[in-house]
């Protein structure tokens, strides 16, 4: 419940900044066209007797609806046009959920490392040192696979491995699981910042298909009647643009703090790997002198 909780809110988080990015967009296209005031002609006496003249009307000005915008591509556009658009959205959303749950995914994991640095070491064994870790900890995961790792070490295909070779491959399962837990999504960015250029180019270029077709049955090839719709084509690009970027950034600063928390972890992961062994060797030394 707790984590379809965070979801929704990450969501809602990428969906208004997607929203936010967006918008200059709009803004920068939208203009608006008003009409001149309405000019009154006083008429002047024709003769010697003068007339009165009405007062004159206050000016008006009506605003007209952009032709050339967003909202203008949206009502217009057919279906192609539309389910464009509506991809580079998703895409958008998409970006930005990815960049915020990373983000604070990252943040968590960076906090129970210093946790783990903190209290994991003081413990009087390996046991209660991760039961002292908050049950979501990446390093109590990884803490109690090496120490599984010790105690599973048996049977007749087991022990044909080595014990050091044994659980290091167990610490370096769990370590391998984080770092695919905290690489999940960075696929997507990379799929984004790549693509959504050229679905905003395939929009633009299947607005002016359209808008070239129209102006050649009209047969007006004057500068406005072209500089209109291929400027509106060219929204689909900018659109794009302002999808990739965002994701190409965050793709390689996500990539780059990953790169800093994995390092963190590896580090505890030796650290448990050389508790483990020297475990088994005073055990191992305590039953040979046993024996003796």
């Amino acid at each position: 419940m707790k984590k379809s909780t965070q979801s929704l809110v990450h969501f809602a988080s990428a969906s208004l900044i997607a929203a936010c990015s967006l918008l200059p967009l709009s803004s920068v296209f939208a203009e608006e066209t008003s009409n001149a005031p309405v000019a009154t002609a006083t008429t002047e006496a024709t003769s010697n007797t003068t007339t009165p003249t009405p007062p004159p009307k206050p000016a008006t000005s009506e605003t007209v609806k952009n032709p050339y915008g967003l909202e203008a591509l949206w009502r217009e556009g057919d279906l192609v046009a539309k389910s464009t658009l509506f991809i580079l959205v998703l895409m958008s959303i998409g970006t930005w959920y990815i960049i915020i749950s990373k983000l604070l995914q990252q943040g968590k994991v960076k906090r129970q490392g210093k946790e783990a640095e903190k209290h994991f070491w003081e413990a009087t064994s390996l046991d209660n040192a991760a039961e002292g870790l908050e049950q979501s900890s990446a390093y109590r995961f990884i803490a109690e696979k090496g120490i599984n790792s010790t105690k599973s070490h048996g049977g007749s295909l087991l022990e044909r491995i080595d014990f050091n070779t044994w659980v290091s491959i167990s610490i370096q399962r769990a370590i391998e699981k984080v770092q695919n837990h905290l690489g999940g999504g960075l696929a997507f960015l990379a799929t984004v910042g790549s693509t959504a250029p050229f679905v905003g180019l395939f929009g633009t270029v299947w607005g002016i298909y359209h808008a070239l077709t129209a102006i050649g049955i009209s047969g007006q090839a004057s500068i406005d009647k072209v500089a209109g719709p291929v400027g509106e084509a060219l929204i689909m690009t900018a659109i794009g643009l302002a999808v990739a970027v965002p994701a190409v950034l965050g793709y390689n600063w996500l990539t780059r703090r990953n790169k800093a928390v994995m390092e963190n972890v590896r580090s505890f992961g030796s650290d448990l790997h050389a508790v483990l062994l020297s475990g088994e060797i005073n055990t191992n030394n305590s039953i040979n002198r046993s024996i003796k």
